[in-house]
């Protein structure tokens, strides 16, 4: 299990909950067993289904394993199918979750594992089923795509809209736990865009839950592992930065990365993953429950 620290707290009442930072440890070099991942099957919802939308860029989307264009297949057992684990495909279908997450989604680039899968599996053990419930899951909504800038999901563009009509969709079966966003790479590479980044992620998280109707939808960011080197830091201390109510804030430095030096790892995935999921059980799940 991935210990999470915390290093900075905001007390606030239980409607606005506390902006914490968890940094995650650096990775070991534990051996993976491949998993077969056969196609996903649709499948009806849950009676209670909790739904969180996936976004971002690459590192969201997932290149864990990938090498050379390819991914390896490696679906380590943090990440294996669960029949209480459902995605929406990209023809808004409920269908059993597998890795790759996103394949329909980022489909222009090789997707591998991504923190989806280990986030769910750690999640549903906590979860509670409320009395008389034929049955409770986790519904991801996948919508992070490769090598996309910040710009590329404000209000009006496609990502964008791409991204809250998928939400709607899914939250005709159930209720909208979280967003998890893991972007700002491609703003690093850019002296503008960089000094940009806070304003437009903040105008993000209040364009989402304003045009999703929660006012105050839980936030769960990922503080960057990669980057520019000139502006990586410039676009952490904007998103460590983010001081908005219910935006919690979790730290991949130190993760380790692909060949490329800017995905991370199938293994780094799976603890990010799980950090995400001790952030939202944490800091919302008691509240939502």
């Amino acid at each position: 299990m991935v210990r999470v620290t915390v290093t900075s707290r905001r007390l606030i009442s239980d409607s606005h909950r506390p902006q914490l930072q968890h940094r995650l440890p650096a990775e070991s070099n534990a051996s993976r067993n491949p998993l077969p991942s056969p196609p996903a099957r649709r499948t009806a919802a849950p009676a209670v289904m909790r739904i969180f939308v996936l976004s971002g860029q690459s590192n969201m989307a997932g290149r864990g394993g990938v090498h050379h264009k390819r991914w390896d297949g490696v679906v380590p057992p943090e990440c294996a199918p669960s029949p209480s684990i459902l995605r929406l495909s990209a023809a808004l279908a409920w269908e059993e979750a597998r890795e790759p997450l996103h394949a329909d989604i980022d489909a222009a680039k090789t997707c591998g594992v991504g923190p989806g899968m280990a986030f769910a599996r750690a999640l549903l053990p906590g979860l509670q089923q409320p009395p008389g419930a034929a049955g409770i899951g986790i519904g991801l909504v996948p919508c992070a795509i490769g090598g996309t800038a910040i710009r590329e999901w404000a209000r009006g563009e496609r990502l964008y809209e791409q991204m809250v009509r998928r939400a709607r969709a899914a939250a005709e079966h159930g209720e909208i736990e979280a967003v998890l966003w893991y972007q700002g790479e491609s703003d690093a590479e850019s002296d503008a865009a960089t000094a940009a980044y806070q304003e437009n992620l903040e105008m993000l998280i209040a364009n989402v839950r304003a045009d999703l109707g929660i006012p105050q939808l839980p936030f769960i960011q990922v503080a960057l592992a990669s980057g520019n080197k000139r502006n990586i830091e410039k676009v952490r201390n904007a998103q460590l930065s983010i001081s908005l109510p219910n935006v919690v804030t979790v730290d991949a430095i130190g993760l380790a990365l692909n060949e490329d030096h800017l995905h991370l790892t199938t293994e780094s995935q799976v603890k990010l993953g799980e950090s995400l999921a001790q952030a939202y059980t944490g800091n919302f799940l008691q509240a939502n429950c």
